[in-house]
């Protein structure tokens, strides 16, 4: 299963949100609701997804969807 497809299940799984809403464009706490601690819980789901550490404080730093599959990519990548 893609990057994208992975997170946009992590998100509707954890926000309670309809899987439509997930967009590449989509930003976590504007356009899906996430609050400061859904954020966090974010992306503690996303190191357990994907079997990866991230660095906590650069992984708050992603804003959007796509930034998400950049950054996880990325870290996968260096892995």
């Amino acid at each position: 299963m893609a990057t994208l497809d992975r997170i946009k299940n992590v998100c509707v799984e954890l926000l309670k949100i309809d899987g439509s809403r997930v967009q590449e464009s989509s930003r976590f706490v504007e356009d899906l609701g996430a609050d400061s601690m859904q954020s966090i819980e974010l992306v503690a789901s996303f190191e357990e997804e994907f079997d990866i550490e991230m660095d906590e404080d650069a992984a708050l730093g992603v804003k959007t969807v796509s930034d998400a599959v950049a950054f996880i990519d990325r870290v996968i990548s260096e892995g």
